[in-house]
C-alpha cells in the first residue's frame, strides 16, 4: 500500500478497504446490467429514441427523489438507508429477470421497472457517499474520493468485458441475474463497517424533508463554489454524456457491430477512465483540482467529436477511452470538491445534488440525442451539442480563480442555509 502514495494511504484502512470492495462489486453489476438492458431494449425495439427512454427512466427520478435522499440522508442512519435502497436495487433485477424469462416483458414494463430502480439508486447514492469522511482521515479524503471514483472506472470496464460474452453466451437473464446477486452481496456488507455513530447522521430533524431538502438547494445555490461547479456540472453533463447513455445505436448504425462492439467501446471508456482516475488519485491534494474539474470537459467534448466524425472502430476506441478519462477526471475533481468543501451538516444534500447531475442530466442528455437522432441522424446531434459544451466550456474557464479559491480552502466555505 504504501507504494501506492495517497491511493495506498486510502486504502490501508480496514473500513476503505471493504467500503470499496462492495462498491466495486455493486458497480460492476450495475455495468453488466445498463448493458443488458440497453442492447435488450435494442433488440426490442430498433429505435434510438427507445434505447434513450430506457436509460431516461433509469436515470431521471433523480430530478425528482435525489433532493429528498439528501435530506433523508441527512437525518437517518446511513447504513440502514443504504441497505434498504441497495436491496430495492436487487429486488428490481430479480423481476426484471423474471420477466424475460418467461416472456412477460414489454418495452412498458421495462421501463416502469427501470424508474423503480432509479428511484432506489437515488437514495443509495447520497446514503452511501455520505459515509466516506467517516472511512479515513481528513487528509485522505481526496484519495479516498478518487478511489470511489475508481472503482465505478474499474467496473465500467469490468462490467463491459464480462456483459459482451454472457450476453452472447446465454442471453440477458444472467447479465441481470448477475447484478442482482453483486448488489445484494454488497449490502450484506454494510453491517461490518465500523462507523463511529456520530457519523451515521448527519443532525438531528430540524424540519420537515421538504423544508430540509429546499435548505440543501439553497445552500448550494448560495455557496460561491459549489453552486457555478454543479451549474457547469450539469450544463456538460447534458451535452456530452447522452452519447454514452445510447451507444447501441451508434454502435449498429454507424459502426456496424453487435454486442461485441458495444463491450468493446463501454470497456474502451472505462479503461481510459481506469488510468486517468489513478492519476488524479495519486495526486492526494485539492489545489488544482477546479481547474482539472473545468479543463476535462474540453477534453471530452474533442474526443467526443472524434468519436462520431469517424467510422473506423479502432480509432472510435482511441475516441472512446479519452472521452471515459476526461469524464472520470472531472467527475473525480467535481466531487473531490464538494466533499471538501460542503459544511458536514449538509452533506447529504450537497452530494445528492451531484447525484443528480450524474444521474439526471445524463438521462435528458439521451433522451433528446435518441429523439434528434431518428430525425436527424446521430452525428449532426452530437456535433451541435459538442459545440455547446466548447461554449459552457469558456464560462467555465472565466469563472475558474474565484471557484478555485472558495472551493479549494476549506475555511471560506460559509454555511448559508441550514
Amino acid at each position: 500500500m504504501a507504494n501506492l502514495g495517497a491511493l495506498g494511504r486510502a486504502l490501508s484502512h480496514r473500513d476503505a478497504r471493504l467500503f470499496f470492495a462492495a462498491s466495486l462489486t455493486s458497480w460492476t453489476g450495475l455495468w453488466v446490467h445498463r448493458i443488458a438492458i440497453s442492447w435488450l431494449a435494442w433488440q426490442m425495439t430498433g429505435s434510438a429514441f427507445w434505447v434513450g427512454m430506457v436509460a431516461f427512466c433509469d436515470l431521471a427520478p433523480a430530478v425528482v427523489f435525489s433532493p429528498i435522499a439528501g435530506a433523508v440522508a441527512d437525518r437517518m442512519d446511513r447504513v440502514r438507508l443504504t441497505m434498504l435502497a441497495q436491496s430495492a436495487i436487487a429486488l428490481q433485477a430479480a423481476m426484471v429477470a423474471g420477466l424475460i424469462f418467461s416472456g412477460e416483458l414489454t418495452i412498458g414494463l421495462l421501463l416502469v421497472l427501470e424508474v423503480f430502480s432509479g428511484i432506489a439508486a437515488s437514495f443509495s447514492q447520497p446514503a452511501r457517499q455520505s459515509l466516506m469522511p467517516s472511512l479515513v482521515p481528513r487528509a485522505d479524503l481526496p484519495a479516498a474520493v478518487a478511489c470511489n471514483s475508481l472503482c465505478f472506472n474499474v467496473a465500467r470496464f469490468i462490467g463491459p468485458a464480462i456483459a459482451g460474452p454472457l450476453i452472447a453466451v446465454g442471453g440477458v437473464v444472467p447479465a441481470v441475474l448477475l447484478n442482482c446477486t453483486a448488489y445484494l452481496i454488497a449490502t450484506l456488507t454494510m453491517p461490518l463497517l465500523r462507523v463511529d455513530p456520530a457519523q451515521r447522521r448527519g443532525h438531528a430533524p430540524e424540519a420537515s424533508v421538504w423544508a430540509e431538502a429546499i435548505a440543501g438547494f439553497r445552500y448550494a445555490g448560495g455557496h460561491p463554489g459549489i453552486g457555478p461547479l454543479l451549474g457547469f456540472a450539469a450544463v456538460a453533463s447534458i451535452l456530452m454524456r447522452g452519447v454514452q447513455e445510447i451507444l447501441p445505436p451508434f454502435v449498429e448504425r454507424i459502426f456496424l457491430r453487435g454486442p461485441d462492439g458495444l463491450a468493446m467501446l463501454t470497456a474502451c471508456i472505462g479503461i481510459g477512465a481506469l488510468f486517468s482516475g489513478l492519476w488524479v488519485a495519486n495526486r492526494g491534494r485539492v489545489e488544482g483540482t477546479t481547474a482539472l474539474a473545468v479543463g476535462a470537459v474540453g477534453v471530452q467534448a474533442l474526443a467526443t467529436i472524434g468519436f462520431v466524425a469517424t467510422g473506423v472502430f479502432p480509432f472510435a476506441l482511441f475516441c472512446a477511452a479519452i472521452m471515459g478519462a476526461a469524464g472520470s477526471v472531472h467527475g473525480i475533481s467535481t466531487q473531490t470538491l464538494v466533499q471538501n468543501a460542503a459544511d458536514p451538516a449538509m452533506r447529504g444534500r450537497v452530494l445528492s445534488l451531484w447525484g443528480m447531475i450524474t444521474r439526471a442530466c445524463p438521462a435528458l442528455g439521451a433522451l433528446v440525442l435518441g429523439g434528434l437522432g431518428e430525425v436527424l441522424g446521430l452525428r449532426l446531434p452530437t456535433f451541435l451539442a459538442m459545440l455547446l459544451a466548447l461554449g459552457v466550456l469558456a464560462w467555465g474557464l472565466r469563472r475558474l480563480p474565484s471557484m478555485a479559491r472558495v472551493l479549494e480552502d476549506r475555511r471560506e466555505a460559509p454555511v448559508t442555509a441550514r
